[in-house]
């Protein structure tokens, strides 16, 4: 009986290892984070520049990440050149920072079995062919609502989605992210079980650009 309760926990939860080999997975999980809503948890209180009022983020490229049908590989072994500094900094206007950019490269880029230039052109592309909803951008103030009216916003303003291929994640009653499933070459599919864990919540709070 024990030997079968681990094994059915071991079955059902996500399978996660690193030092994987380049290059080997199924598809990318692309991650968009709500930039106030990343301010309010964690970037004010570390006076990170993202959070300054200057800024107007909303939808930023968390990272694009190399997925499994069950589990993901990270901190990747790879024969490509990590990226230069200035090349991380160029990934500010979408991701926010240049140390972000630089994370993601170390846990996710090398993964993806391309170089540093081309994982980061890859992301953009990405990036750039989903249309984040402009109805959050025009908020004046915070406010509480289901989780599931992201993910409604972002099925609208991207009709090639559907509810399979989407999940919204929350973090300490905040939405936190919008995921979105890809092939290889970009498009839209349906997501591992291991990724479609949507946020069940009811009154997360939305904070609005600053």
């Amino acid at each position: 009986m024990r030997a079968l309760l681990i094994w059915l926990i071991l079955s059902t939860s996500p399978v996660r290892a690193e030092g994987e080999r380049a290059g080997e997975f199924d598809y990318y999980v692309l991650a968009l984070s709500w930039s106030p809503n990343w301010c309010s948890l964690e970037g004010d209180a570390r006076g990170a520049d993202q959070c300054d009022d200057r800024h107007d983020y909303g939808w930023i490229l968390h990272g694009l990440w190399p997925q499994n049908e069950q589990g993901w590989p990270s901190y990747c072994r790879t024969a490509k050149r990590d990226p230069s500094r200035s090349q991380t900094r160029a990934m500010s206007d979408v991701m926010a920072s240049g140390g972000l950019a630089w994370h993601q490269w170390k846990k996710h880029g090398r993964c993806s079995g391309l170089s540093a230039s081309d994982y980061f052109e890859t992301s953009r592309r990405a990036y750039a062919k989903i249309t984040r909803p402009e109805v959050f951008r025009k908020l004046d103030r915070a406010v509480k609502l289901p989780a599931k009216v992201v993910e409604e916003a972002f099925l609208q303003a991207n009709p090639n989605l559907d509810d399979q291929m989407i999940t919204i994640t929350c973090k300490r009653n905040h939405i936190q992210e919008a995921r979105i499933c890809l092939t290889k070459d970009l498009k839209p599919r349906k997501c591992g079980r291991d990724v479609i864990r949507d946020c069940t919540q009811q009154d997360a709070s939305f904070e609005p650009i600053r």
